[in-house]
Formats: structure tokens, sequence, C-alpha cells
């Protein structure tokens, strides 16, 4: 009996492959984790249609020129078809390369670029040094940390509005700098004052989250290790470099991430504070809401692209971010 030899596999033509197909494996693993494909179903179900189904909706509408005026619409008992057409990626380049794309995307960018860095570098430096001194042993340390986490367990939209009544003309802060005689800027209304009004209010917002998260690590820091360190006679600055900050690496990460994620997209505080009267103070998220929403007639595909725009500014930001840490951490073994 003679049997065939493939050359490229080096099998006999007769051999059957052991490997089983991918229908067959996801058949095998389907019949063996059933109940965990059954736990996780309807968690896929939600997040497909909250968050997969929108995202493609709007990456779709990104590539038409939706509007107000030629979208679907019910007027009394009519009932008006869409006319939008599809154009590509003609609002991507009209937006970032258009004649009028520095006053419509850049000035915004580069506002939101510098806000998100000013809060989260306030938030940090300011959480940092409160869980210090909470982690300290003090007397009144509990009732310390109770009041401050009271700006970040109180609902934003109150302490945004208690921060807008205090910033107005007649407001608490300018009524107190005006007994002291000093001078009373225009917080609502000047842009420059404006934009450090929104930091202040941020900075309000933030701080005791990274406080919290910040004084967790610390107290997962081995006591130890000060212990080592005074022992070789080094300062507080010098066990602060060499060995807080190295023992807060993972929690830092992690906790500065988040704050870029979260204050690149904070759309509460920017839309309570002022509305549709600073336009030089809206971010891009913002911004976005303003084409979509505030206006006439309203631009669904530009607001879509906005927000589009948005989400590859932080994946890209994330994966140098990941990247950048990953090698930091190699170099440091």
């Amino acid at each position: 009996m003679t049997v065939a030899i493939d050359r490229a596999t080096g099998k006999r033509s007769g051999d059957r492959d052991p490997r089983p197909g991918l229908g067959r494996r996801f058949k095998n693993s389907y019949q063996r984790y059933w109940y965990a494909y059954a736990m996780i179903a309807p968690v896929i179900l939600v997040l497909g249609a909250l968050v997969l189904y929108p995202l493609a909706y709007g990456f779709y509408l990104t590539l038409t020129d939706a509007d107000s005026l030629n979208s679907a619409r019910t007027i009394g008992v009519n009932e008006i078809e869409a006319t939008y057409k599809f154009i590509g990626f003609d609002n991507y380049a009209d937006i970032l390369w258009g004649e009028t794309a520095y006053d419509r995307f850049w000035s915004h960018f580069i506002w939101t670029v510098f806000w998100t860095a000013a809060c989260v570098a306030l938030h940090y430096s300011l959480g940092l040094g409160l869980a210090l001194l909470l982690n300290q042993k003090l007397r009144g340390r509990t009732f310390y940390r109770l009041i401050l986490i009271l700006p970040w367990a109180v609902p934003t939209f109150t302490t945004v509005f208690g921060w807008r009544f205090m910033l107005a003309d007649s407001g608490l802060i300018n009524s107190g700098l005006d007994f002291l005689g000093l001078p009373t800027p225009a917080w609502l209304e000047d842009t420059f004052w404006q934009r450090f009004a929104a930091i202040m209010v941020n900075t309000w917002c933030g701080v005791p989250f990274m406080m919290l998260s910040l004084l967790g690590g610390l107290q997962s820091i081995d006591s130890t290790l000060y212990e080592a360190a005074e022992m070789d006679g080094a300062s507080r600055w010098q066990q602060f470099r060499y060995v807080t900050l190295p023992g807060l690496r993972t929690v830092s990460s992690t906790v500065i991430l988040l704050g870029v994620i979260w204050t690149f997209n904070q759309f509460a505080i920017i839309f309570l504070l002022f509305g549709n009267t600073a336009p030089e103070a809206q971010i891009l998220v913002t911004w976005a809401y303003q084409l979509g929403f505030g206006q006439q007639p309203r631009e669904f595909a530009e607001s879509a692209a906005y927000g589009i725009l948005l989400l590859g500014v932080l994946i890209v930001f994330t994966s140098f971010y990941r990247r950048w840490l990953n090698r930091d951490e190699q170099a440091a073994i």
C-alpha cells in the first residue's frame, strides 16, 4: 500500500489533523464553561446596547452631513424623512484643516490640553500633600479625613452651583475681596478669569479622590523601609524621594491616567458653571455639545465627529502613557 506524504506539512495524506477546528473548539469550550457564558451574556448585551451601538451609529453620523434640518423628524402629524447624504471624511477634514479650524477646534483643543494638565497636576500635588499630612499620627485625623472628602461626596451640580453663586459679581468671594479693598475679578464674564475659575472649581472637586487613593498607597508602604532609611541617615526629603515616590508608583500611574481621562471629558463643571455664555472657556466635550444641541441648526454630524476625535486622542494618549510606564518599570528593574 502506497501512502502519499505532503512535502509542505510532512504529514501522510491519510492522517487527520489532531487539532480541532475553530467551531469544534468553541463547542467544547461552551459545553465546559456554559455557566460562565450565561453569566457574562447580560453584560455583553448591555454593553452592546449602551456603548457599542451608540458608538458605531455615532461614527456613521460623522460620515454624513446630518443636522437638525435634514434629519428625520415629526412636525405635528407630518413625518419628514431624513435627507442627509454620505460625505465620507469631509467632516474630519473640515474640523482639522478647514478655514476656521483654529477657532472651531484647535483653540479649544489647546485650552482642553492645558486645562487637563493644570487640573491633574493640582489634583495630584494637593492630594499627595494632604495624604502625607493625614498619614501622620495626629489628633482628630478621622474628622479631618471626613471634612476633606466632602467635596467629592457632594453631588457635582450642587458644588458647581454653589461656586457659581459665590463667583457672581455680588457673590461671597467678590464681596470679601471688596471688603478687603482688593480688585474684584469678573469671574464669569472675562475669559482669563473664567478659565481660572474653571480650574479652581475642578481642583476643589477632584483633590479628595487623589487624596484618598494616595493615602491608601501610603499606608501600603512597609514602615520598615522608612526605619532602614532613617538608620542609614536619610533625610526626610531623601525618604520621600527614594521610598515614598517609588512605593506610590503603581497607585500614581493609575490615578493620573484616570484623572486625565475624567478631566479631559469633564462636561458637568464647564457646562454648569458657564452654560452657553463663555465660548472661549469651553473644552472640546462641551463645545461638541454646543454644536449638537446648543445652537440652530444643530450640527449632529460635526458634533459626533468631535466625539470620535476625543476618543481617538484619549486612546493615543493612553497607549503612549502605558508604553512609557512599562519602559520606565523595565528600566527600574
